[in-house]
């Protein structure tokens, strides 16, 4: 990735750090697939009467949305409303990188090389140092719940990389037209139209505002530029710009909830920040160079090493 795009996917990553914080602050009257819902809704409106409709097919268009946003954001809010916290929730959830590596590797067979499988790793050792050094206790339910999103996230992480879709807005809008309903149904089923309707009728500022940093900044900027990355790069080289968030995240909570991290919470996340750089900067390209000025001769066989080499590095 030129530097450019690696700085998008930096911001793409803050930005979907802090909202995890975002979401624990807005969530608190609103049932959590409600809140999904209403979430999805305002993406979908009014951007998809100005936005056109991404060259890809329904049906995959509608697998980027069952996966990357109904079941990823379905099970998240699930998860923290059932006690996960969102640091350890930005944390859990970045499981995603590991699953897109290996559901590419098997399904679309780009694989990793080895410089990026050791950033990867890189990168979980220090989210267990993160994990580790929260310390605490997560009800297993939430836990499962969390690696679940994880794990649809991946799976629409790869199918979003294998339609190709250069307009990464156009994906984010469309696909995001499968999401309320479904979330809106099972709310009615597991909270019930009365609990529902009071939700509705409460929906406060607080909860107003967290849907439009969630809709506006994760999702249509966020999902916008992730997804047009996808487009371009293999997901290996994106996916573990994410494993950002979860410092991020921490950071959030100490500023905005006032919960300080502690000297594990911080090595971890320096920890993470040097799998990331390791796995998506390149080492500089190694080049023959002739001593003198070549003859005629010889030219073509030095340009041959020099290419060579070139495709080595």
């Amino acid at each position: 990735m030129n530097l450019r795009h690696s700085l998008l996917a930096t911001l793409v990553a803050v930005i979907w750090g802090v909202n995890f914080v975002v979401i624990e602050w807005g969530m608190h009257d609103v049932p959590p697939l409600l809140f999904a819902a209403i979430r999805f809704t305002a993406v979908v409106l009014p951007a998809i009467f100005f936005v056109p409709r991404p060259r890809a097919p329904w049906r995959t268009v509608a697998a980027v949305g069952t996966f990357m946003s109904l079941g990823q954001f379905g099970l998240l809010y699930s998860a923290m409303h059932a006690g996960m916290p969102p640091g350890l929730a930005a944390l859990v959830l970045q499981a995603q990188v590991l699953f897109t590596v290996l559901i590419a590797a098997g399904w679309i067979g780009e694989r990793p090389t080895r410089r990026q499988l050791t950033g990867i790793a890189i990168g979980a050792l220090g989210l267990v140092v993160v994990g580790v050094g929260r310390g605490g206790h997560v009800p297993l339910g939430a836990l499962l719940l969390c690696l679940a999103a994880a794990l649809s996230w991946g799976v629409g992480n790869v199918v979003s990389r294998r339609a190709g879709v250069s307009s990464g807005l156009s994906l984010a809008v469309w696909s995001s037209l499968v999401v309320p309903v479904p979330l809106l149904g099972l709310s009615l089923l597991l909270d019930g139209p009365g609990r529902v309707g009071d939700a509705l009728a409460g929906f406060g500022w607080q909860a107003g505002l967290s849907t439009l940093y969630t809709a506006g900044l994760a999702s249509l900027v966020g999902y916008s530029i992730f997804n047009g990355l996808l487009a371009r790069y293999p997901a290996s080289s994106v996916t573990p710009f994410v494993l950002i968030a979860p410092p991020v995240a921490m950071f959030s909570a100490w500023v905005f909830l006032d919960q300080v991290p502690n000297a594990a919470e911080s090595i971890g996340g320096i920890v993470v920040l040097a799998g990331v750089l390791l796995t998506v900067l390149r080492p500089p390209s190694r080049r023959i160079r002739p001593s003198g000025p070549p003859s005629p001769a010889v030219w073509p066989a030095e340009t041959g090493l020099v290419v060579a080499a070139d495709q080595k590095a």
